[in-house]
């Protein structure tokens, strides 16, 4: 009766053992699960107005929704030395929009208006990589744009696009700013005007197509956070460019008057870069007003493997693997592009200091 009790009660403690190890185990697993859930971010998380916008992905998917939406590989989040980042993402080939050669993960405002009423844009980033590519004598190589004015109407011109260009070798890049003229009458002769903020303009190309000119001295590296804020006011574009070491740089365009309305007014910068192509153009008088705008924001990549005979400015000859994402992403072939914070509202009076 003895041994009988004995061999029962192992029996029991066995058992109970045997529970209190898989409810350890359950717990520990419930609570991984519920550590990955919480350690879930997405873009939304990050910058809180992702509910503004739409987004077209460097692979051709649409996104209406931008709440709790990331897609790896092309939009999501990064963590650096404890700061999250909104990372767009996109190759030199994929899919991209009716109106461009070249793909984007890019946000599209839904808010539309006109330059009378205005908007305002600010974006703090840094840009991680830029295509290693391309033909150092195409204006366009090398480069992204990480924010940007697009008409909705008429030509569907933009007033203003940021790009961010490092070629090849080089530690520093620049920072400039295009103005595309709204063309009177056929489009095909329009152009963009190119203004540095740190180191060069657009029209800085090298002379052959692996030659490249000088490091600009006052650049910005990749990973070198800076931000930058157009406000449109009551027709008139602020522009406003800062980074922590370097000049704060700042700009005025009115966007209900044209400079560029006569072939006089054309600038000599225009007769350079574009005359290859035959683009003299000039803008109708009264420019973009009453003409329906929306901010962009993103990497627009400016990279793209259409051939430099076909158009020296925009056409940069990049490596594609035929349009293979991997291939691309694994051999430098594409744009990256950081944001910590970004606003989107009202243009709001500029204030003098």
């Amino acid at each position: 009766m003895h041994n009988v009790t004995v061999k029962l009660l192992s029996r029991i403690l066995l058992l109970v053992g045997l529970l209190s190890m898989l409810n350890s185990c359950f717990n520990t697993a419930k609570k991984t699960i519920e550590k990955t859930t919480e350690a879930t971010v997405y873009p939304s998380d990050v910058i809180s107005f992702m509910g503004e916008w739409k987004i077209l992905l460097g692979d051709g998917t649409h996104a209406d929704e931008l709440i709790d939406y990331a897609k790896d590989d092309f939009f999501y989040v990064e963590k650096e030395n404890n700061t999250d980042w909104v990372v767009y993402k996109t190759p030199n080939s994929g899919i991209t929009s009716r109106t461009s050669s070249n793909t984007r993960t890019e946000l599209g405002q839904k808010k539309h208006w006109i330059p009378e009423t205005g908007g305002k844009l600010t974006g703090t980033l840094k840009v991680k990589h830029v295509s290693t590519s391309g033909d150092a004598r195409v204006a366009a190589s090398y480069s992204v744009v990480v924010g940007q004015i697009h008409s909705d109407e008429g030509h569907e011109n933009e007033p203003i696009k940021i790009f961010y260009k490092k070629f090849p070798g080089h530690t520093k890049g620049s920072v400039f700013w295009n103005y595309e003229i709204n063309t009177e009458g056929n489009n095909s002769k329009r152009w963009d005007y190119s203004t540095a903020v740190w180191g060069y303009d657009m029209s800085v190309v090298g002379s052959s197509p692996d030659t490249y000119p000088e490091e600009p001295k006052d650049g910005i590296e990749l990973g070198e956070e800076f931000s930058y804020e157009i406000n449109v006011y009551k027709g008139v574009m602020y522009v406003t460019f800062k980074s922590e070491g370097h000049e704060t740089v700042k700009f005025t365009k009115n966007l209900l008057k044209s400079d560029f309305a006569t072939k006089e007014a054309i600038p000599l910068q225009i007769w350079t870069l574009y005359e290859a192509i035959g683009r003299d153009g000039v803008e109708r008088d009264s420019a973009y007003a009453g003409e329906i705008q929306y901010f962009k924001q993103g990497a627009y990549n400016q990279t793209n493997g259409k051939s430099p005979e076909d158009n020296i400015v925009w056409s940069t000859g990049s490596e594609t693997y035929g349009g293979d994402i991997a291939k691309q992403y694994a051999n430098g072939c594409y744009s990256e592009v950081w944001f910590k914070n970004a606003t989107v509202g009202e243009g709001t009076m500029p204030i003098e200091k």
